[in-house]
């Protein structure tokens, strides 16, 4: 039976490890990135915004759980404002508190997402990212672009793996034990290979990539990106993997 490294946080790899196992694969689940929350911030006034973006479940969770907590009479605020997400799981994470969200991108990443809003919807105009530390900055920097104001709000951190589990997946490469690496963000891709201090792979073993953002990461480190679904969620992922593994 073969073997898919699975790099997503702990608490997110449950449904993609269970995604994988419908098609008779084994997951080594190792996070490449350990999410905490940042301290040092409160929540904004968001009245004096005109929009919100958040592109993973990980802003949303922490900015809300703060906000639920600190300034509960934000959420009032922040249903009013036009909310964009990147991804149906993050949408969905905003409408469970009432939060509706402008239309998703065709392709789930903050490129394709600023290029599908319009420059007038912009202009003028001041916005709030909420972000991890990692983010690669692309909203705010199109928003400057093209006439409107960002503030960017950090509410998580993106920490390494450790060295002990560091230690255990180089061992399973080297054994060749590990049929598939799968990432799903820049963040997963970039700590895993800088963990691993290696960017050469034994022969056989796929690079998957959850989306485009994520396969141009993996290229622009110099990975060859063998897998990117149709569908960038997990159920689309799971099946790509699974279909690239039988060949």
């Amino acid at each position: 039976m073969k073997t898919v490294l699975v790099t997503r946080p702990k608490q997110q790899a449950a449904s993609f490890v269970k995604e994988l196992e419908q098609y008779g694969l084994n997951s080594f689940v190792f996070p490449t990135i350990e999410i905490r929350p940042v301290s040092g911030w409160s929540v904004p006034d968001l009245s004096k915004f005109d929009g919100v973006f958040f592109t993973s479940p990980n802003s949303v969770s922490f900015f809300l759980d703060r906000l639920l907590t600190e300034s509960p009479e934000e959420l009032q605020h922040l249903q009013k404002l036009k909310i964009w997400a990147v991804g149906k799981t993050t949408s969905g994470d905003l409408a469970k508190h009432g939060v509706t969200t402008e239309p998703l991108p065709k392709i789930a990443d903050a490129v394709t997402l600023m290029e599908e809003i319009g420059s007038e919807a912009i202009a003028g105009r001041t916005f709030l990212f909420v972000r991890g530390s990692l983010s690669l900055g692309t909203i705010p920097d199109v928003i400057e672009k093209r006439g409107g104001h960002c503030v960017e709000l950090t509410v998580y951190e993106n920490l390494p793996p450790s060295l002990e589990e560091t230690v255990k997946v180089k061992a399973l490469l080297e054994q060749g034990k590990l049929s598939c690496l799968s990432f799903t963000s820049p963040s997963t891709a970039i700590n895993f290979f800088e963990a691993i201090e290696s960017k050469v792979l034994p022969s056989g073993v796929l690079v998957a990539a959850i989306g485009t953002t994520t396969a141009s990461a993996l290229e622009k480190i110099g990975l060859q990106v063998d897998i990117i679904p149709e569908s960038f969620d997990g159920p689309g992922f799971a099946k790509a993997i699974a279909k690239a593994l039988e060949q």
